[in-house]
């Protein structure tokens, strides 16, 4: 199948959007499919307010049908509600064309905590964009139920999956090793990791403000790293890693401290799982769907969860982290797509 993807989230930008669509489109093109993607690689952009990071394309919803067209697409799948979905969403509206949608990220949630805007204003933003979706993909149970009670109903599940890399065994990050056996003379102080973008919504502040003995180490980065570094002095920031080096940093940890509470899933934490290191987070969607008493510990007290966390069995959670695929979120994103039921070859 010819696939047509259109997401406003891509490299260099480096998240949970971006890391799940690059693994399924290796997996749709491994297994014999044709994936084209439409990003703000391919127009003029402006960087977005509050996170310049993220630039928003500016193409028109003729350019991007003229790209879905000239590639001969079989499906169109919109990944975004910004403004090169919104393109594709009225492109295909204006032709009677069927696409799927995903939510991906708790956007009313996180316009909240940047704006202060009541996020009801921004459900009617969400409704409005997904309501003629022929499916809207949700990663969890949760955020189907949080979905379906905002009024949207064709809802299906897209897993995640965790990469080859992701194992127990295998080296260490020399760094948070380092940390370790600085403190306390070598002795037992746990190494305490967080990894994902360094940013408000991401709640990491109350990782760091902590009460908990041991090393607090962050990967990863974005607009609010030089204010927490500024702030914790005491915690390790090694920046942004990937593949090898990011699979030694969660080895390298006793456990993965996770304490969003606007994340519609968190793939970080079945990574670390998938490495042996079990996870704090409050009790909150994602971790509620992704966690279990052996792999994790949930608590409103992220001290409490913390401490619960250490006492878990590694081998228990690389054995749960391992039945998370990509192979398995591939072919539920295949299954919920939406064919034209013919390769689309037409003038845009």
């Amino acid at each position: 199948m010819r696939i047509a993807i259109v997401t406003d989230a891509w490299a260099p930008q480096v998240n949970g959007v971006v890391r799940t669509l690059e693994a399924v489109i290796a997996e749709l093109r491994a297994g014999g499919h044709e994936a084209l993607v439409v990003s703000p690689s391919d127009a003029p952009s402006l960087p977005c307010p509050t996170y310049p990071e993220i630039r928003l394309a500016l193409m028109t919803p003729a350019a991007v049908g003229r790209r879905i067209a000239a590639f001969g697409a079989e499906a169109v799948h919109i990944a975004t509600e910004g403004p090169l979905g919104l393109s594709a969403r009225r492109w295909c509206r204006a032709r009677g064309l069927p696409f799927t949608t995903a939510y991906h990220t708790q956007f009313p949630d996180y316009v909240a905590a940047r704006t202060g805007a009541d996020p009801e204003w921004v459900w009617r933003y969400v409704r409005w964009f997904h309501a003629p979706a022929a499916a809207v993909l949700a990663s969890t149970a949760t955020i189907e139920r949080t979905l379906r009670a905002h009024g949207l109903p064709r809802l299906r599940r897209w897993g995640r999956g965790v990469a080859p890399a992701f194992r127990p065994e295998g080296e260490v990050e020399p760094r948070m090793a380092a940390a370790r056996a600085a403190v306390e003379g070598g002795g037992g102080a746990p190494v305490l990791l967080h990894v994902g973008r360094v940013a408000v919504e991401k709640n990491i502040e109350a990782f760091l403000a902590a009460d908990v003995p041991g090393t607090k180490v962050v990967v990863g980065d974005g607009p609010a790293r030089a204010a927490l570094e500024r702030r914790f002095p005491a915690a390790l920031f090694l920046g942004a890693l990937f593949g090898d080096d990011l699979a030694a940093a969660y080895r390298a940890a006793d456990v993965l401290v996770f304490p969003s509470r606007t994340d519609t899933f968190g793939l970080v934490m079945i990574e670390a799982l998938a490495c042996g290191t079990p996870v704090a987070a409050y009790p909150v969607p994602g971790p509620v769907d992704v966690l279990t008493p052996a792999t994790g510990a949930m608590a409103e007290r992220l001290e409490d969860a913390i401490a619960r966390a250490l006492t878990l069995d590694r081998a228990t959670c690389a054995a749960a982290g391992a039945g998370f695929t990509w192979a398995a979120s591939a072919r539920q994103f295949l299954d919920a797509l939406a064919p034209f039921g013919a390769a689309l070859r037409m003038v845009a």
